[in-house]
């Protein structure tokens, strides 16, 4: 048996022209923050040159550059996770127990490969938690997206929204819920 040579190459010269606009893309509808977004594709693109002698060429330029860009994008939001604390981001598929406040970390999955079944998984789920998110109640609906996808402090949601914080907490509470009810329902038992 042979070993499979590598048929793809990296051109990191034509990388901004290539793929910036595919990147940023892909970026802002994972962060909804086009600032954030751009930020990432640039430590993607850096990434890329600093890990250039890891490729392989066993995928795409593009493929790989995704996989950069996806773990920039987990990177990012376990960093959140760990500054503002749990009780502020973590989406909570689980009420109590051990695995209470537990989902997004924990259910990343940890090689994203390069195969196209893995990358249609991907855009059905993004697509399943979008559609859940515009199910809720319009108001819960924008203070969970201003709360854990555009990162607003408590303060300033509450006085754009005209609400206290504890009715801020109550309605993310409930968002939450019924996110995870609507994933159960429309993901999980898939």
């Amino acid at each position: 048996m042979s070993e499979q040579q590598p048929t793809n190459t990296l051109d990191p010269n034509k990388w901004i022209d290539n793929y910036a606009d595919y990147l940023f893309n892909y970026a802002v509808v994972r962060v909804n923050n086009s600032d954030l977004a751009k930020d990432l594709v640039q430590e993607t693109f850096f990434a890329g040159l600093k890990s250039a002698k890891n490729f392989e060429g066993k995928s795409t330029e593009r493929t790989w550059l995704v996989s950069i860009l996806k773990r920039k994008i987990i990177d990012h939001y376990r960093k959140i996770n760990s500054k503002k604390g749990q009780a502020e981001v973590r989406m909570s598929f689980y009420d109590n127990g051990e695995n209470e406040g537990r989902w997004l970390e924990e259910r990343v999955p940890q090689s994203w490969g390069n195969d196209a079944a893995k990358s249609i998984e991907s855009a059905e789920l993004q697509e399943t938690i979008d559609n859940c998110i515009n199910r809720l109640p319009e108001k819960y609906a924008m203070v969970f997206r201003m709360k854990t996808i555009q990162e607003f402090e408590t303060e300033e949601i509450c006085k754009e929204l005209n609400i206290t914080p504890s009715n801020l907490w109550v309605i993310i509470h409930r968002a939450r819920t019924q996110l995870r009810s609507c994933m159960e329902e429309n993901w999980f038992k898939k």
